[in-house]
């Protein structure tokens, strides 16, 4: 399996921010801490990429949200802020590499960390970034190759994967206040202490789990559960409303 990363950029305190407050972010601190996070995903058997690109763009180390990759195929978002959108090329020279890519062109809007994939199913949060045109384009993208797309809306984060990412057995880990769980109903979901509202963004890679290292609650929980826990210190990220799933593209 493979992760692509993209180192952060020396203009990453004028990022995009919705949900949280400007705080100051030490570029120097986020640099070491994004390199402890390619080094935990290698440790979990990932080969990492990292892309040098982009630099001069805030946002540009969230590669998770230009793109959704598939088994058989890339998906190019439209992205839902304008200032991300040079982003994209980028990302589409490295995947056309590994993938056909297929682009989805505004008015639909898509970002990629309203997208989460369960098994056959993906499913899109209508977000602040993420429209239902955006989720209609996924569909008609995604549908010839066997996947179904549901939405979620999504009140209370940035993005779907914000508040809900799946376990390694498909379980769904939630912060109900802030999607629609209603709309999750196929599902088993498990919900994060209330205390950490941020702790539902988990990375699973095999049956190992990345999480942030400052949510201790939600690692007891999933520890009690028996799942094999990789937490990280990624607070610099978190101060730019970001997450483990938002810093890498992992794929097989």
């Amino acid at each position: 399996m493979f992760a692509l990363t993209r180192r952060p950029s020396p203009q990453m305190q004028a990022c995009e921010r919705t949900f949280v407050d400007e705080l100051p972010i030490d570029y120097e601190l986020a640099c070491r801490q994004h390199g402890n996070y390619c080094q935990v995903l290698s440790s979990v058997g990932l080969s990492v990429q990292t892309l040098d690109a982009n630099l001069e763009l805030p946002d540009c180390a969230f590669v998770e949200d230009p793109a959704i990759v598939l088994d058989e195929a890339a998906i190019l978002t439209s992205m839902g802020a304008d200032s991300r959108v040079a982003e994209l090329k980028t990302i589409a020279t490295e995947l056309e590499k590994v993938r056909r890519v297929l682009p989805i062109h505004r008015p639909a809007r898509l970002e990629g960390g309203d997208v989460l994939r369960v098994g056959r199913t993906l499913l899109v949060g209508i977000s602040s970034r993420t429209n239902e045109a955006g989720a209609l384009a996924l569909a008609d993208l995604a549908r010839p190759y066997g996947y179904l797309v549901k939405t979620v809306k999504v009140t209370g984060s940035l993005h779907l994967k914000t508040a809900c990412t799946a376990l390694p057995d498909n379980r769904l880990l939630v912060n109900p206040n802030w999607i629609d769980i209603s709309q999750l109903g196929d599902y088993d979901l498990i919900a994060v202490p209330t205390d950490e509202p941020w702790g539902a963004n988990t990375l699973p890679v095999s049956n190992q789990i990345i999480m942030p290292a400052a949510h201790q609650q939600t690692q007891g929980l999933l520890a009690d559960l028996g799942f094999d826990l990789r937490p990280i210190d990624i607070s610099e990220f978190a101060k730019a409303e970001g997450g483990v799933t938002c810093l890498s593209l992992v794929f097989s």
